[in-house]
């Protein structure tokens, strides 16, 4: 793994360049068999890039029966169907060559996949050239045993550049959200889980959440640090919505050693009953840290 100089930087500041270049020979471009296994058990992908009109970057929710998501070749994927009418990553996703960056979390084992790449449209959907994948530890991870797949709601998502009273309460009760960063030579996305409260709205433009200790690569602080664009996506597990955000985002190092990212909202997508999943109650994970 090769690490850009916002990553570095991030690593330098922390202290733990040794330990990321340890772990960074962990990832890889090939999908090994147990990797193309689990990805056709899954019923979504988490997928993130840039618009290319507007720049903004955004994070989308794809879904399907298992299988929608497969493996076509050990550098491959290929994902029947795409993003729903109105997703805000529809532009970006026509367009051969968009690099993306994926995430395939299961809540039922606790388990996920990261494949970072370029996407090429199909006939079917789309598929992804993978430039990097790897799997990650379950911390902060939620279990959710059970799912269910309904009729998707046709509801018009509603636009806006800031948050609502509604949309402020549901991302403080959130136990996760996916995060997409990009950087000169591509994308990335990941996830952010703890308890629910652990991201805080300071404003209706404004949140925050603290950064809890990972794998110590820092691909997504990194990206940030290098371009502070990114997008925000929120799941109602239960309802099936979707709410997604874009923006840039910063962060705070305080003198003990622990670390704040800062996001500022610039665009917002709220699309009731757009996923038509619906998971059963969480199990919090042992590792989420207790909330001050």
């Amino acid at each position: 793994m090769t690490y850009h100089s916002g990553s570095r930087a991030v690593q330098d500041r922390v202290g733990v360049r040794d330990l990321a270049d340890h772990v960074g020979r962990s990832i890889g471009q090939g999908i090994r068999p147990v990797a193309a296994a689990f990805l056709e058990l899954q019923p979504m992908l988490v997928i993130g890039a840039a618009d290319p009109d507007t720049g903004a970057v955004w994070a989308s929710l794809l879904t399907g029966e298992p299988g929608f998501v497969r493996a076509t070749g050990p550098h491959r994927i290929s994902v029947r169907g795409g993003p729903r009418e109105g997703d805000p990553l529809t532009a970006a996703l026509a367009i051969a060559g968009t690099a993306v960056g994926t995430i395939e979390l299961d809540p039922r084992t606790r388990r996920r996949m990261r494949l970072n790449g370029r996407s090429t449209p199909t006939a079917r959907g789309l598929a992804i050239d993978a430039d990097q994948v790897f799997s990650n530890c379950p911390k902060y991870l939620q279990r959710r045993e059970t799912y269910e797949t309904v009729e998707r709601a046709a509801v018009a998502p509603r636009h806006g550049s800031e948050l609502t009273s509604s949309q402020r309460e549901f991302i403080e009760s959130a136990d996760t959200f996916f995060i997409a960063t990009v950087h000169a030579h591509g994308a990335d996305a990941s996830h952010r889980g703890g308890n629910p409260g652990f991201v805080h709205v300071t404003s209706p433009r404004e949140l925050n959440w603290r950064d809890y200790p990972g794998n110590s690569m820092y691909l997504t602080l990194g990206n940030l640090t290098a371009d502070a664009r990114c997008g925000l996506l929120f799941l109602d597990w239960t309802s099936g919505a979707v709410l997604q955000l874009t923006g840039r985002a910063r962060t705070e190092f305080d003198g003990e050693g622990e670390r704040t990212v800062r996001f500022t909202v610039e665009g917002v997508v709220d699309a009731p009953g757009a996923s038509p999943l619906r998971w059963g109650p969480p199990e919090y994970s042992p590792a989420n840290p207790a909330l001050s």
